[in-house]
This record gives C-alpha cells, structure tokens and sequence, in this order.
C-alpha cells in the first residue's frame, strides 16, 4: 500500500529533523505518526546538493518502523556515507534535497529478462560481495539492462560480467519521493529540539 501524502511529508520532515541533529551533535529520536511509518520496511535515503549526490545510506532489511529506518538511513548519509565528508550545518539549506526510496522485499531473479528498467533496482550478491542499485540510477544514467546489471556488479567489487557467471541477482520496487516534489523550498525547515 503506497504512503499518503501526508506519511511521505512526515518521513521527509523526520529525514531531515535526524541530519540537522546529527550535523549539530544532538541526539535524535524520530517519532512516525502518519500511517504507514510506523510498519517496518527498508528504505534508502539519498542527499543531494545542488543536484550532485552527497550521500546516500539505506537499509534493506525491514527491522525497525520506516520512521526509525528513515531517521538512521538519513544520520547515515549525512555524516558517514564513505564516500563523502560529512554534512556541515550550513549546507543543511534549502539547497540540500532529501529523497526516500522505501523498498519492497527482495525477489530473486531466475532470468535476467524480468528485470525492467525504470521499475526495478538490483542487488547482486557473490560470496561475501553484494553491490546495491535503486530504481531511478538507471533511469538518471540513461542505462540499458546489461549496463545496469555491470554497474551493480561494480558496486559490489565484482568483475562487470560477474551477473553471467553466478552471481546472484536480486530485484525489487522502491516507492520514491522527495522534498523537491513535496516540499516548497521555504517549508524545508528544521525543528530546534
């Protein structure tokens, strides 16, 4: 059952109510009232500033209510995605975008034609290597169904055809929403708690 508008406004404020914590060392307990953010579920949360990535962390198990997902995915993002310096409070502005992708379960992939671009991610899996992809990489990139299959491999450290020589795939939905669709840019605000 796809959130109501008012869940997904209440999980991108709770999204950014954690990074503006976490940005200023205070603690952060996140509190779902809409429905649906109480339920468990996996979930990724992706930063952008200016429109380049600046984080992204996710969860793909469902082991806590997608407000507690959301609120850690995002602390995550934030300040301990690898790849990036942590956020500043100063760029938690109106130029710093928050988008949500809450998973639907895992499904293995028996033929690689069942994979449709646009509508599924990917995760590829060979021994202790696993490489994520959510749905809208390759719709942003403009890829075909191989070359999305070779970028998954990548992220998990696989050699790029690793998909044709046992590695297991995994497809799955996310429901995808952000600030910029949701949010006038003066309602990005954060709670001073």
């Amino acid at each position: 059952m796809p959130l109501s508008p008012d869940a997904r406004r209440e999980l991108l404020q709770i999204a950014r109510d954690a990074v503006a914590a976490a940005v200023q060392g205070r603690h952060y307990d996140p509190r779902g009232e809409a429905l649906g953010a109480e339920s468990p579920a996996g979930a990724f949360v992706t930063l952008r500033r200016f429109g380049e990535l600046r984080g992204c962390i996710g969860q793909i198990e469902p082991r806590q209510p997608l407000a507690a997902t959301v609120a850690h995915c995002a602390i995550a993002a934030a300040v301990r995605d690898p790849r990036f310096p942590p956020l500043t409070a100063p760029e938690l502005d109106a130029a710093t975008d928050i988008e949500i992708s809450v998973l639907t379960p895992m499904e293995r992939v028996a033929s690689v034609d069942e994979i449709e671009i646009g509508r599924d991610g990917l995760l590829v899996q060979q021994r202790s290597h696993s490489g994520l992809l959510l749905p809208q990489v390759a719709t942003e990139w403009g890829w075909d169904r191989d070359t999305f299959l070779a970028h998954a491999c990548r992220k998990a450290g696989l050699p790029a055809d690793a998909w044709k020589h046992g590695a297991e795939i995994f497809r799955f939905q996310a429901e995808i929403f952000g600030e910029k669709e949701l949010l006038p840019q003066n309602a990005r605000n954060t709670q001073e708690s």
